[in-house]
């Protein structure tokens, strides 16, 4: 097993400038001698566009730190990215995401062997579960780069009790639907459609922990028939229940 280390990204400048350097080069093609031989590669956070950079992960499932999703998205588009998992396992690599992603990686490589030592370590280290990046993107620092995104983002947030209509969206926005839906993909990774759910999933979120309104009320706010319907969805999206996000409320 081989891991690729990250750069110190800080900056989308740094990044690039980080992936032209000759050690990245010889880097890509260790990996590619290592993979050849069997070997199991793993990366994290900034480290995964090193690893992308030896073709590897090209056809491949992979995660990336959310806030460069869309710039890995760009530069590797044969890459099956997920930024919303944390880590992902695709054949004989393993990626993680954001900084602490490396923890996750290496617990998940520590639950391969044995569970039980995988959650002993957890305890011991005071790390929860995290499967999912999504509770902690910060959809702003994604959007504000794409004028057309950013105007369907402004769009979606005052009709999020009414529902979703691509044609009202396209309208809304001066683009066409394809074009829409092109731009969302590119920035974000998902469809418009897609994306309107995260915005009422976050928005539930918000409101369950920042009130004490009841979940069917939340429900009704964010368009869904029901508190039911609003419960699976945040167990879907987030892997929790509401008494697990109302137990962080400062209310």
């Amino acid at each position: 097993m081989r891991y690729c280390p990250g750069n110190r990204i800080k900056t989308l400048d740094t990044l690039k400038a980080a992936l032209a350097r000759r050690d990245v080069r010889d880097s890509a093609k260790a990996f590619r001698k290592w993979a050849n031989h069997g070997a199991m590669l793993t990366a994290a956070c900034a480290g995964t566009f090193v690893l992308a950079e030896s073709g590897l992960l090209n056809q491949q499932r992979a995660t990336t730190t959310w806030w460069l999703a869309p710039v890995f998205r760009e530069r590797y588009p044969q890459v099956l990215l997920n930024e919303s998992d944390m880590v992902v396992k695709s054949g004989n690599f393993v990626t993680a995401g954001a900084a602490l992603g490396h923890m996750d990686l290496a617990l998940w490589l520590i639950r391969g062997v044995s569970p039980e030592l995988a959650s002993f370590t957890a305890k011991y280290l005071i790390v929860d579960s995290r499967p999912s990046q999504t509770a902690y993107a910060l959809t702003d620092h994604l959007i504000h780069s794409d004028p057309v995104v950013h105007h369907f983002e402004r769009w979606a947030r005052t009709r999020l009790a009414r529902g979703f209509s691509l044609d009202s969206a396209a309208k809304a926005v001066g683009a066409s639907k394809r074009t829409l839906t092109r731009r969302l993909q590119s920035v974000l990774g998902k469809s418009p459609m897609s994306y309107f759910q995260s915005l009422r999933v976050e928005r539930a979120v918000h409101l369950l922990k920042t009130s004490k309104v009841s979940v069917e009320e939340i429900a009704a706010q964010v368009g869904y028939k029901d508190g039911g319907t609003l419960r699976l969805l945040l167990r879907r999206r987030l892997n929790l229940g509401v008494k697990e996000i109302r137990r962080t409320s400062r209310v």
